[in-house]
């Protein structure tokens, strides 16, 4: 991506910034494009969005009405919530190099004719902010913000709104209604963000890493961004690691970089007293992917090819260490507690998938308890809910059941966890 990150991991400054290119791809839009030609520029690059649902940034940039009886003022939504299990590859983006973001921001709302843009960040974020906050003063004292922007009649105010801290509000629409001041929960669609989004005006949202891929787009063209990458999708994308690996942490590689480069090679590979049995790709509301399948090619398509996601590239090993339903519970029991309890199957759904995998972890499974289970992640879909969150969680249940029905089956028959009783037998 455009500009570079500093060695002590301190917010790139503006001047910085501008030394490595920065501002330019904005400069090019303002003197040398029209709105249309940045759309078609981001739609040709094949650009989706890095926030976990792909979808196509330049076909959701178009969708945005525009005209002159189009209600005023329409608005550009930077969901910086990040509050999906495993994810920071967008505070590093926050607090490494913020003004990309900003230039990000501004090359959208130019491209959509957006004049008020929000930075919607996880109320924890406190560094992240603070590196916004101070970007946003700078990018204003060097008139890249504000009105008459580089001497142009386009013009954008920016701000930024601390979460509330609930993980829904990183939902696109829920996340607008708690900009609002109000309780965040999805909203009915249609009416679609783009023609009736924050305050009823129209709307884009895109998430952090989307609109830092958006520079060097403009910038380099269409033709450079596509070579970056591996597959056809184009360009590149943050993969991070957590779990028993050698080197934990985050890299910007070419999209269909396979996931076994990226643990082995980058992460470092696992640790000597760690076996790979699973990864969970793309967050916690991805489905497993078995250690056998990690030769695959991580982008969208190939992802969903295997029955998982790319999501947000966001990878946590499992290792032969770690008891599967225990990890499943963990997972539940945040995804339980964090539904907003506007629909049946999330509200009553989630806390029973929880309580009946903590009564197998507990030793109280019964045999019927696994096709409950199994019940929950066929009934509990997108067509069955308002937004994504119930369907999501029960994607890394659904390849848990697949790939570890043997550890589920001997919890029920046993009547304990295994993991547990060899730590005791360890202990003593």
């Amino acid at each position: 991506m455009t500009g570079a990150f500093r060695a002590d991991g301190a917010p790139l400054g503006l001047e910085e910034y501008r030394r490595a290119g920065g501002y330019e791809a904005l400069r090019k839009a303002l003197t040398e494009l029209s709105t249309a030609d940045v759309i078609t520029m981001v739609s040709d690059s094949g650009l989706r969005g890095r926030g976990g649902a792909g979808y196509a940034t330049g076909r959701k940039w178009s969708f945005t009405r525009s005209g002159p009886d189009v209600p005023q003022p329409k608005y550009v939504a930077c969901n910086a919530d990040e509050m999906e299990p495993g994810c920071f590859k967008d505070r590093i983006l926050m607090e490494g190099n913020p003004h990309l973001l900003l230039e990000g921001m501004a090359l959208a709302a130019w491209a959509t004719q957006s004049s008020v843009a929000y930075v919607f960040i996880r109320g924890e974020y406190h560094a992240p902010a603070a590196a916004v906050r101070r970007a946003i003063d700078e990018a204003y004292a060097a008139n890249l913000l504000g009105e008459g922007i580089m001497g142009s009649d386009f013009g954008l105010q920016v701000y930024v709104h601390m979460s509330a801290g609930r993980y829904l509000c990183g939902e696109a629409s829920a996340m607008l209604t708690a900009l609002e001041g109000g309780r965040a929960i999805p909203r009915f669609r249609p009416p679609h963000m783009a023609s009736a989004g924050l305050w009823a005006k129209p709307t884009i949202v895109n998430n952090v890493e989307t609109l830092c891929c958006v520079p060097p787009i403009v910038l380099h063209g269409v033709d450079w961004w596509k070579a970056l990458a591996r597959t056809e999708e184009g360009g590149t994308k943050i993969f991070t690691v957590a779990g028993k690996v050698k080197r934990p942490g985050a890299w910007e590689l070419p999209v269909g970089t396979t996931m076994r480069e990226v643990i082995e090679e980058h992460a470092g590979g696992m640790r000597q007293d760690a076996r790979l049995r699973a990864v969970v790709p793309g967050g916690a509301s991805s489905s497993l992917v078995a250690a056998a399948d990690i030769d695959v090619p991580m982008d969208f398509d190939h992802m969903q090819r295997i029955g998982s996601r790319l999501g947000t590239a966001t990878m946590v090993v499992v290792d032969d260490q770690v008891c599967p339903v225990a990890l499943l519970l963990n997972m539940q029991e945040f995804f339980a507690r964090e539904s907003c309890g506007w629909c049946t199957p999330c509200r009553e759904g989630l806390p029973w998938v929880a309580n009946t995998l903590e009564a197998i972890e507990d030793g109280r499974g019964e045999e019927g308890d696994l096709q409950v289970l199994a019940d929950h992640v066929r009934l509990i879909k997108m067509s069955a809910t308002f937004c994504a969150l119930a369907p999501g969680a029960m994607e890394p249940l659904r390849g848990a059941l697949q790939y570890f029905r043997d550890d589920f089956d001997r919890h029920v028959r046993e009547k304990r966890c295994p993991w547990k009783a060899t730590e005791a037998a360890v202990t003593r």
